[in-house]
């Protein structure tokens, strides 16, 4: 895969974010080195999203965020020892090297985004499933709304009938604390 972004412009990255951004593992911040010192290497690293769904992958959290601090994906493994990743990608310097980061304010930093590319691994359709699911999450959610408070007008409706006052009185208090 030819890469759209320089190496030039990952290594100021990776400089400059590793200057503002404190890794949740120290070993994160020398194996990220490591692949800056070899251009050949950074000519096959790749920033993306999900990068899970790519055969080799580097997944690295820093602190502030609420994810693992690393883990290395290859082919169907997965460890979080960076030691290990550090002796694959050493032995290894022909694959690829997808990198998702996890940092604050990730979609609104520039330098970060300037560097994001589109991740090929990623099957078309998981996003648009996700979408999906939740359109279909939140008619479900409208579904079960509309049949309780059809079932809670139908008790009100019984209730008063009846002339049940301590019943209507209840279920109308249900019926707005559903409806709030």
């Amino acid at each position: 895969m030819d890469s759209i972004v320089s190496v030039v412009e990952k290594k100021e990255f990776l400089r400059g974010f590793l200057q503002q951004f404190e890794l949740k593992r120290r070993e994160c911040a020398w194996l990220l080195n490591y692949l800056m010192s070899d251009d050949q290497i950074m000519e096959r690293v790749h920033f993306v999203e999900k990068a899970a769904h790519t055969p080799k992958a580097l997944i690295i959290s820093t602190k502030g965020v609420d994810t693992i601090p690393f883990s290395f994906h290859k082919q169907k493994h997965i460890t979080t020892d960076a030691e290990k990743a550090f002796h694959d990608i050493r032995l290894n310097q022909t694959e690829d090297i997808y990198i998702e980061l996890h940092f604050s304010g990730a979609k609104q930093y520039p330098p970060f985004l300037s560097v994001l590319e589109d991740n090929p691994y990623v099957p078309e359709n998981l996003e648009l499933a996700e979408a999906f699911q939740h359109e279909a999450e939140k008619l479900l959610e409208r579904s079960i709304w509309s049949f309780k408070r059809k079932q809670l007008l139908q008790a009100i409706d019984e209730a008063l009938d009846k002339g049940d006052e301590t019943e209507f009185r209840h279920l109308v208090q249900e019926l707005e604390q559903y409806q709030k």
